[in-house]
């Protein structure tokens, strides 16, 4: 019985997921106001009634994209944070792990960065409070670069928060996966640029 409740709840994880992916498509191609659950019911081949079993409106729909991609992309990188003590190691980690899961999740990321005024209420509540905790994270981890290198007092820490998230979220305006750069050249990229810009330094 127990197997099968697991089954069960595997099964519907999965099937939510992929709704998921789908509608972060179609809110990332039409934008939220443009798009219709009638669009997401014809891409997935799921009927009106079914899509309504896996949440309850357009609304929560787009705060669900929302709250799972970002939960996912900071427990992932609190996960990596555990093995690290160097702080330029901890920072090249945030960048890697964001871009990384940006370029996998770009459609997702995309409604992030472009569709969070389109929540109200308590979903924007939510919302904001996990994008604080992704930013205080990240303003943490350049307060321990600054301390480590002695570099970077010059620029306060919230404007370098600010300039690292729009150097890595607008990846998906010109980035193509696939190109003839790999994302984890990419990643090293963005980070050597940011990192010897931020403390004054040179990276090798």
């Amino acid at each position: 019985m127990a197997q099968n409740s697991t089954s069960t709840s595997h099964d519907y994880e999965e099937k939510l997921q992929g709704l998921l992916d789908v509608a972060a498509t179609i809110f990332a191609d039409k934008g939220y106001h443009h798009a219709s659950i009638r669009d997401l019911s014809r891409k997935a081949g799921v009927s009106l009634s079914g899509l309504y079993y896996y949440f309850s409106s357009k609304e929560e729909l787009l705060y669900m994209i929302q709250e799972r991609s970002l939960r996912r992309i900071v427990d992932s990188l609190r996960d990596k944070l555990e093995d690290l003590d160097n702080p330029e190691e901890k920072l090249r980690a945030l960048v890697h792990n964001h871009v990384s899961f940006y370029v996998s999740n770009m459609a997702a990321m995309r409604v992030i960065t472009q569709e969070y005024d389109a929540l109200e209420g308590e979903y924007r509540t939510k919302i904001r409070e996990r994008r604080l905790e992704y930013s205080n994270l990240c303003t943490e981890i350049l307060r321990e670069v600054r301390r480590f290198t002695g570099g970077g007092d010059v620029v306060p820490l919230n404007v370098a928060t600010f300039a690292l998230f729009g150097m890595m979220n607008w990846i998906y305006a010109w980035y193509r996966p696939g190109s003839n750069v790999p994302t984890e050249r990419l990643a090293e990229h963005l980070y050597r640029l940011f990192a010897g810009g931020f403390t004054g330094a040179r990276r090798r």
